[in-house]
């Protein structure tokens, strides 16, 4: 018996990986109780007393205890007790009893139990409770995790750069996050724009992070990396039993942001069924599992990205204006790294300074002629290409300064397209593709790179165009 891994959904482990302990002096109930389990496939181990049960549970952590409340060696309450003072985010423990006197509910749940039963217990019912309270357990696993995982992301999360436009979002998050400071309702959706490797994600944890939701989730979506035939059940989540695969309840992405921040990136990828639904959460704000008619409520502020000129999507029927102004109540515009004047070389002795510390380095400093390479550099990856070229040439030069060798750029290498007067927006683009197309032999990632846009953006216009790539 292993302790779930609280990093892999429930959707995604097979059910023999879920262990349950039942402690439980009647052998004949505890066995129908085991044999059922089974058959559901879950590794299922009984204990007849306390002492053997806490001999078990010290041996291996289940991920689910059915104690009952008398036992011949002591109280189930008491064991409870002192297991949740030794552990006060343990397992959960679902609690079991011929008595049923509420005395012994309250005391029960007070203690720690995750819900109670009445024997004589339906085997049915008690299946339906386990499901719940496991699907319960691994959802506040998760939201533990991510919550420290985004309290340690917005650790030293800084929107770098004393250019007027960067001033000018800055003043813009100001005043927005004054105004969530003194409204006690949901905040207003946020779009923000900007070319790929911008700092879109970078905002958007700025607002959470500056917010009063700064303490609840941060959950955080790539749309463009999501299969396409898991989109729906991963964003809205599904009961079990709703398509092939689906052999528990799974909660969806939206639902786990709770009163949290929900970021979804890459919006402009997004495929259109999915555009009406998620256009229905922000208009009623509740969802529908995939598999129920049953609605929930939705209580996340809602942050979107897109690198796309998403009012040219709409124009082209690719994007649901509707849901485009849904969306763009405010939105925030981040400007390209080569319209940033100097703040590029800002940004490169920031990253200088973070990956020498990371390995180890001492003294590093920006040669002259390397800032000169930086400024004339033209950034299409922007500040996450700036980045992990800096991190890499960091590694490369080691001590001392930091040459343009190292940064392994050619200020010429930009993509450079003739301009003429008999040439059409598509034809630029035609034109644009296949320059970077060639530049990178043919591989789309990197083309995308360059370009700064998504593989799928890039996909979607090769096909277009009707080029053989």
């Amino acid at each position: 018996m292993m302790q779930s891994n609280p990093l892999v959904s429930s959707a995604e482990v097979p059910l023999l990986e879920k262990s349950i302990l039942i402690i439980e002096d009647e052998a004949v109930f505890a066995g129908a109780v085991r044999k059922r389990l089974k058959r559901a496939g879950y590794n299922t181990e009984i204990a007849k007393t306390l002492a053997e049960g806490t001999g078990k549970i010290s041996e291996t952590t289940p991920d689910l205890l059915l104690l009952d409340m008398r036992l011949p060696d002591g109280s189930g309450l008491d064991f409870l007790a002192a297991l949740r003072d030794k552990d006060d985010n343990g397992f959960p423990i679902l609690v079991m009893s011929a008595y049923g006197e509420i005395e012994d509910a309250v005391s029960a749940i007070k203690s720690g139990a995750s819900d109670y039963l009445k024997k004589p217990i339906d085997l049915d019912e008690l299946m339906i409770t386990i499901e719940k309270v496991l699907e319960k357990a691994e959802l506040s696993q998760k939201l533990t995790y991510s919550s420290k995982r985004e309290q340690h992301a917005h650790e030293g999360v800084e929107f770098l750069g004393n250019s007027p436009v960067i001033d000018g979002i800055r003043q813009q998050i100001n005043r927005l996050q004054q105004l969530i400071q003194t409204s006690g309702s949901i905040p207003p959706n946020i779009l923000v724009l900007g070319e790929t490797g911008t700092g879109k994600d970078v905002v958007a944890r700025l607002l959470h992070a500056n917010s009063p939701r700064s303490q609840r989730p941060f959950v955080q979506v790539d749309c463009a990396s999501l299969p396409k035939d898991l989109i729906e059940a991963e964003l809205f989540g599904h009961e079990k039993g709703a398509f092939t695969s689906a052999h528990v309840a799974r909660t969806g992405l939206i639902e786990a942001a709770e009163d949290g921040v929900l970021f979804m990136d890459e919006i402009g990828e997004l495929p259109m069924d999915l555009q009406a639904k998620l256009l229905a959460v922000l208009e009623r704000r509740t969802l529908r599992k995939v598999g129920t008619t049953k609605e929930r409520p939705v209580a996340a502020w809602i942050i979107a990205a897109t690198n796309r000129d998403i009012e040219q999507l709409v124009k082209q029927g690719e994007f649901r204006s509707d849901l485009y102004y849904r969306l763009n109540v405010l939105a925030i515009s981040i400007a390209p790294l080569r319209e940033r004047g100097d703040d590029v070389v800002l940004l490169a002795e920031h990253f200088m300074r973070q990956s020498a510390k990371r390995y180890g380095i001492n003294s590093i400093a920006l040669a002259g002629e390397a800032m000169r390479v930086i400024k004339s550099y033209a950034w299409p990856g922007n500040v996450r290409e700036l980045k992990h070229m800096i991190e890499r040439a960091v590694l490369l030069s080691g001590e001392g300064e930091l040459s343009p060798e190292c940064l392994s750029l050619n200020p010429n290498v930009e993509i450079e397209t003739p301009i003429d007067s008999d040439l059409t927006l598509d034809s630029a683009e035609l034109l644009l593709i296949e320059n970077a197309l060639e530049k990178t032999n043919g591989n789309v990632s990197r083309a995308a790179r360059e370009l700064g846009i998504t593989r799928m953006a890039l996909r979607y216009r090769i096909k277009k165009h009707g080029l053989a790539y």
